[in-house]
């Protein structure tokens, strides 16, 4: 199963560079503690890396059943 990316937004891009602030809203994230559930991507990764102070990022297992 593909992994998954859930990314919470803990900290205000208010006061970072424009670039930081487009980073955090093409991730989807708008309001502080909102949580989006992104495909684990090479290019998800990169932004996630450039905003790493400004969120926190889990590892999750798209679930599902075999049946």
């Amino acid at each position: 199963m593909p992994k998954k990316l859930k990314i919470k937004l803990v900290k205000s891009p208010i006061g970072y560079s424009w670039d930081q602030k487009d980073t955090v809203k093409r991730l989807g994230l708008r309001k502080l503690n909102q949580i989006v559930v992104k495909d684990d991507l090479p290019q998800i990764r990169g932004m996630i890396r450039k905003v790493r102070h400004l969120v926190e990022v889990e590892e999750i297992e798209e679930g599902g059943s075999n049946a």
